[in-house]
C-alpha cells in the first residue's frame, strides 16, 4: 500500500492507496484557516501535523502498516513556516494567498523591478512570493524573525515531522521567487535585502525523491514502521495535475478547491508573466498555472456568514431558480486580494449592482459566476501568450455542483470533462508518485476517469458573453481606490 497526505486550504487529507493505485481508504481532518486582520490567511502548522497523525491511524484501521511502502505529502505552496532551531513553527504560516506584505512588495518591486524577478525565477512581485514576507516578518515580528533559523512549506514541514528532513521542494523554490532554476542557485541579492541569514534555505530536492525514512518518533506517533521511506512531496495543485492526467499540451484542469488553480501543461519552461509555472510531477514537463487566492472559501465564507446550517447543495438549489447574470450582480473574488491573473494583494471583494429585487439566492448565483469569469480571464491570457486549450477539465470539491458546472461551461463556452472521484486530487496525485519512487507502478499506470461531460446552456451564453466584458470593466475603474480604502495590515 501508499500513503498520500494533502495539507489543504480548509482540511488534511489522507489517502491510503492497494496496490493497483486504487483508492483504498480516506479520512479527513478540518483546521480553521485564520484571517485576525484584513489581507491575513494562515493557520498553525502543528494544526496540519495532528491532521496527519490522525488522519493516518484512522486508514490504517485493522491493516498491517508494515504492507505500506512508501508516504509522500502535497500542500498548499509557498506557505511559509518560520521554525527555530530545533525545527518549531515559531508562529502561524501566512498561506500562498496571504496579502499582509503590500508595503513590502512595493518596496521590492521598485528595488529590483519586475522584469529583473521574471528574467531570473520566471515570478513577479506579487502575493506569493516568499520575499516580503519575510521581510514583514522582520519588520512586525522582530521577537519571531530573530530566532527563526529555518523556512520550510506546508508539505516541507510535514515531512520534516516525519523524517528529521530539511529541505525546500523544487515548486516551493521556484514558485518562492527566491531561486533562479537555470542556475540551480537561491538569489542571494534577495535574501540580502530581506536580511536573511545563510543556511535559512535549505536543498531543492525534486517531488519524487526520497528525503528520508521515518523516524522513531513519528513512528510511533503515526503507527507506521520506523524508516518507511518519505518522498520531497509535491505542490498541491500539482500533485492535482497528475491525479488528473494532465499531460498531454492543450488540455486544462480547473481545481475547485479553498484556492481555484487552472493548470495547463507544457514540454517546455515558457512562463508568462500574467501565470506561474511549475515543474510538472513527471520529469521533463512543465505547468503553466494561475491561482485565486479565494474559491471554495470564498462560498463557504458566504454560507457560515449568512447562511449558517445551509448545505452547498441548497444554496445550489435556491439559486437554480435565479437567471444567469444574476440579474445584473456581478462579484469580483478578490476577498483576500488576487493573485493570478491581476497580481493585486490591495484587490477586494467586490459586489456590483445589487437592487432590493435581489436575494441571497442571486448572490450566491453571483459568487460562482464570478469565480467563472475570473476563470475565463486566465483563458484569455493564456490564449494572448499563444497557447491554446482544446480540451477542459474539472475536479476537486467544487466539481461536485452541477450547477457550477455548467455556469462554468457557459461562461467558458466550452464542454467541461467531470473527473471522478472526489478522492482523486492531490492526496491521490502524491501517494501515486510516492508509488512510482517505489517502483510499485510508472507514470504509464495513471489512469484518468471521466464521471461525465457537462456541456454549456445555450440560454445562458449570451448574458455571460455580455457582463463577462463589464466583469473586467469594474475592476479597471476600482482598482486604483482599493489601496484607499486602508483597513488596517498589521
Amino acid at each position: 500500500m501508499v500513503l498520500g497526505v494533502d495539507v489543504g486550504t480548509t482540511a488534511v487529507k489522507v489517502l491510503l492507496l492497494d496496490k493497483e493505485a486504487r483508492p483504498l481508504r480516506a479520512a479527513e481532518r478540518p483546521h480553521p484557516l485564520l484571517s485576525p486582520h484584513p489581507g491575513f490567511a494562515e493557520e498553525d502548522p502543528e494544526a496540519w501535523w495532528r491532521g496527519a497523525v490522525e488522519g493516518i491511524r484512522e486508514v490504517l484501521q485493522g491493516l498491517d502498516p508494515k504492507e505500506v511502502r512508501a508516504l509522500g505529502v502535497s500542500g498548499m505552496v509557498p506557505a511559509v513556516v518560520l521554525h527555530d532551531g530545533e525545527g518549531r513553527p515559531l508562529a502561524p504560516a501566512p498561506l500562498q494567498n496571504d496579502a499582509r506584505a503590500v508595503e513590502e512588495i512595493r518596496e521590492l518591486r521598485e528595488r529590483f523591478g519586475d522584469e529583473w524577478l521574471f528574467a531570473r525565477t520566471g515570478a513577479t512581485w506579487n502575493q506569493q512570493v516568499v520575499a516580503p514576507k519575510l521581510l514583514w516578518f522582520r519588520r512586525h515580528r522582530p521577537e519571531v524573525w530573530a530566532r527563526t533559523r529555518w523556512v520550510s512549506g506546508s508539505y516541507e514541514h510535514v515531512a520534516f515531522r516525519l523524517t528529521g528532513a530539511r529541505y525546500q521542494e523544487a515548486n516551493w523554490a521556484l514558485e518562492s521567487g527566491l531561486w533562479d532554476p537555470r542556475e540551480g542557485a537561491w538569489l542571494k541579492e534577495v535574501l540580502e535585502a530581506v536580511g536573511a541569514q545563510e543556511g535559512l534555505l535549505g536543498p531543492v530536492r525534486w517531488p519524487g525523491e526520497v528525503v528520508g525514512g521515518l523516524t522513531r518518533e513519528a513512528a510511533e506517533a503515526t503507527g507506521l514502521p520506523p524508516g518507511l521511506p518519505v518522498i520531497a512531496g509535491s505542490a498541491d495543485h500539482i500533485a492535482a495535475a497528475l491525479a488528473a492526467g494532465l499531460v498531454a499540451p492543450g488540455e486544462a484542469v480547473l481545481k475547485l478547491g479553498g484556492a481555484g488553480d487552472f493548470l495547463y501543461a507544457l514540454d517546455r519552461f515558457a512562463p508568462l508573466k500574467e501565470l506561474f509555472i511549475d515543474f510538472h510531477d513527471v520529469p521533463g514537463l512543465f505547468v503553466l498555472n494561475g491561482c485565486m487566492a479565494t474559491t471554495g472559501s470564498l462560498l463557504r465564507w458566504f454560507r457560515d456568514a449568512f447562511r449558517p446550517g445551509m448545505g452547498f447543495a441548497g444554496l445550489d438549489l435556491e439559486a437554480e431558480g435565479v437567471p444567469a447574470g444574476s440579474e445584473g450582480l456581478l462579484v469580483l473574488p478578490y476577498f483576500l486580494g488576487e493573485k493570478t491573473p491581476i497580481h493585486d494583494p490591495e484587490a477586494r471583494g467586490t459586489v456590483v449592482g445589487l437592487t432590493l429585487a435581489h436575494t441571497p439566492a442571486h448572490l450566491w448565483r453571483a459568487l460562482l459566476e464570478g469565480v467563472a469569469y475570473a476563470y475565463r480571464h486566465h483563458v484569455e491570457v493564456l490564449e494572448r501568450g499563444g497557447y491554446r486549450v482544446e480540451r477542459y477539465f474539472v475536479m476537486d470539491g467544487g466539481a461536485r455542483s452541477p450547477l457550477w458546472r455548467r455556469i462554468l461551461a457557459s461562461v467558458l463556452e466550452a464542454p467541461l470533462a467531470h473527473l471522478a472521484g472526489g478522492e482523486r486530487g492531490s492526496a491521490y496525485g502524491v501517494a501515486f508518485l510516492a508509488g512510482v519512487a517505489a517502483g510499485l507502478w510508472g507514470f504509464q499506470d495513471l489512469k484518468r476517469e471521466v464521471a461525465g461531460l457537462t456541456e454549456p446552456e445555450p440560454r445562458w451564453v449570451p448574458a455571460y458573453r455580455a457582463l463577462y466584458p463589464l466583469y473586467r470593466e469594474v475592476y479597471l475603474r476600482l482598482k486604483d481606490l482599493y489601496p484607499r480604502l486602508g483597513g488596517g495590515y498589521a
